[in-house]
């Protein structure tokens, strides 16, 4: 849970969302503007810690973390990619010194930081552009080495917000085929926080929060007779039972306050209260 206070108003912005992501995997967490997929990318990051409950990414527990420890998380274990170009790069240095940047601030070995970025520039595909500043690359080939930056000091855990938010689709095309080979190759970790649905097309798991809450999941799965990739979505069954259902299946059977579940040999049936006003 994460509760914001402004004076004596409070707005809790995550309230019992649950959300396991293993290691490997690249999840997109989609959600409308309030929905509260920025504070969840926050926590995740480290600049911001839950009001309540447990956030564990790998061995590190964020709800218990000294000053001294999260400036080594954030380090060490976490790269940010932000939508704005602006926050991710910086405007006089080239593409590789930005690369380079996070290695020399870690401390790495000057002999060993430009093979460093030129490793990363190639694996996403903008090695060409490693002499450039920002300002002459076009804004695909920014995102894509913001990914390099954020890679620098080989996290577990890449943390993408609206990484295309400012692309047109072939650029977006690239930027998700560049995070897909992130995964393969290095095996790190991708979270992707966007408010576009149509990113379940380009990620294996899809996560959808509504009012702080994980609402449902959409899979894709290949079929083991080579036909096209299924997507399918799933409601989302917390630790303590709850699920949201649809808003289109509520209005659908005027669902209100209360419901009746029956237990079927095979499934929970949710009925609406026949004898509600």
């Amino acid at each position: 849970m994460r509760v914001h206070r402004t004076g004596s108003v409070e707005v809790q912005a995550l309230q019992g969302l649950d959300l396991q992501v293993d290691a490997g995997e690249v999840v997109a967490v989609v959600g409308a503007s309030g929905s509260g997929k920025s504070t969840l990318l926050a926590v995740l990051a480290g600049t911001d810690a839950p009001t309540a409950g447990r956030v564990t990414v790998g061995r590190w527990d964020l709800t218990a973390l000294s000053r001294a420890d999260r400036v080594a998380y954030r380090r060490s274990m976490v790269g940010v990619v932000a939508q704005q170009t602006a926050r991710n790069l910086v405007p006089y240095l080239t593409a590789a010194e930005n690369v380079v940047l996070p290695l020399a601030l870690a401390g790495t070995p000057r002999r060993t930081r430009a093979a460093r970025a030129a490793e990363l520039l190639d694996l996403v595909g903008v090695r060409d552009v490693a002499d450039r500043r920002p300002a002459a690359c076009s804004g695909g080939e920014q995102q894509r080495v913001a990914i390099a930056v954020g890679l620098a000091n080989a996290p577990e855990l890449l943390l993408a917000d609206e990484p295309t938010g400012e692309l047109d689709t072939t650029s977006s095309q690239q930027v998700y085929e560049a995070l897909r080979t992130v995964n393969r190759d290095l095996g790190t970790t991708v979270v992707v926080v966007t408010h576009d649905p149509t990113v379940s097309e380009q990620v294996e798991r899809t996560v959808a929060i509504r009012d702080g809450r994980t609402a449902s999941e959409v899979l894709r799965r290949a079929t083991d007779d080579g036909a096209p990739v299924v997507a399918e979505e799933f409601a989302v069954l917390d630790r303590a039972g709850r699920l949201q259902l649809p808003a289109e299946y509520r209005t659908a059977l005027d669902l209100t306050r209360r419901v009746r579940l029956t237990l079927e040999a095979d499934h929970v049936a949710v009925h609406r209260d026949a004898g509600a006003p």
